[in-house]
């Protein structure tokens, strides 16, 4: 903790030691305020990334205009990376499954429809590079660095192919939908009033229909039954009113999830191998078990499946 941040906090007339708390995926760090005088708060240090707070404020705007939950911004200072934010809690969606978890996601979807009606004007777009760059930190990442895996360049160009095809059929549903990015159950929080509140959506950009509703649905780190998928995803199509068969929407569903896992992949291996946060490499399986469960499902996709199986 640097002596620059205690000075800010105290800037904004908070007496009180500050508590690390275990971040997220990014170079961002996180502190907790205990005030007997004020109560409690969250202190942001972005000072590894100062663009991030800036982009991070302004879509808390976008979100809160449009009537989604979010951490309300106590102060901010972008030139100098810092931020107060209020204290929601410790208790995530991921706490709540056992006990809570139909009514839960029911919610989260109502969640995703209300987000998808924020304000996108100068997001960057989630298009069809944006698409292939993430799905190429696999081979980067997951084979090369983690697995230590040479492919030739052949199976690179097959790999390149199957990318694209993946892409297309991200970009054949409907486009233009505000994509938090990363809405799964540890993103999720649940405040005093027991309303749902999302959190790190700071790398939002405008892109596909169903991405949302694959990282809730598909997510890592929770694995719901395939009948309630099916029946949350076309609950979230019939809420949007979107005028499509079950089989082209879970289409879209399908290879949206498969997009983001392949992503996934190398954005473990590359969290463990150069950040040194060896804990996700844990959620290995369950991403590549949702590659294989897709994948097969599709002629199209199955060259994935065929792919990872030969490299096991």
């Amino acid at each position: 903790m640097s002596r620059k941040l205690e000075e800010w906090v105290a800037s904004q007339g908070w007496q009180a030691h500050l508590q690390p708390l275990q971040g997220d995926a990014s170079l961002r760090r996180y502190y907790r305020i205990v005030d007997l005088r004020r109560g409690n708060a969250i202190v942001v240090d972005s000072t590894a990334l100062p663009e991030a707070l800036a982009h991070y404020v302004d879509i808390t705007k976008r979100l809160a205009a449009s009537g989604v939950r979010v951490p309300k911004l106590l102060a901010y200072d972008l030139d100098l990376g810092f931020a107060l934010l209020e204290d929601i809690g410790s208790r995530h969606l991921i706490d709540t499954l056992s006990t809570e978890g139909a009514r839960r996601y029911d919610e989260a979807i109502e969640m995703i429809v209300r987000m998808q009606q924020a304000d996108t004007e100068g997001l960057p777009p989630y298009d069809r590079s944006f698409l292939l760059e993430e799905m190429r930190l696999m081979p980067q990442w997951y084979l090369s660095q983690y697995l230590q895996i040479s492919i030739s360049p052949e199976e690179a160009s097959q790999l390149e192919s199957l990318f694209a095809c993946i892409a297309d059929e991200v970009l054949a549903q409907p486009q233009g939908y505000f994509v938090h990015r990363d809405f799964h159950a540890r993103n999720i929080m649940i405040d005093k009033h027991d309303a749902l509140v999302t959190i790190d959506f700071q790398d939002a950009r405008v892109g596909a229909l169903t991405y949302d509703l694959v990282s809730l649905l598909r997510d890592v780190y929770v694995r719901l039954e395939p009948s309630e998928v099916r029946r949350l995803a076309l609950h979230f199509r019939d809420r949007c009113g979107i005028d499509v068969d079950d089989a082209t929407f879970l289409r879209w569903f399908d290879f949206t999830a498969l997009q983001r896992h392949i992503k996934i992949l190398g954005i473990f291996a590359r969290l463990a191998l150069r950040d040194g946060k060896r804990r996700y490499l844990d959620d290995i399986p369950q991403t590549l078990a949702y590659i294989e469960e897709v994948g097969r499902r599709y002629v199209e996709s199955e060259g994935v499946v065929s792919f990872l199986r030969k490299l096991d």
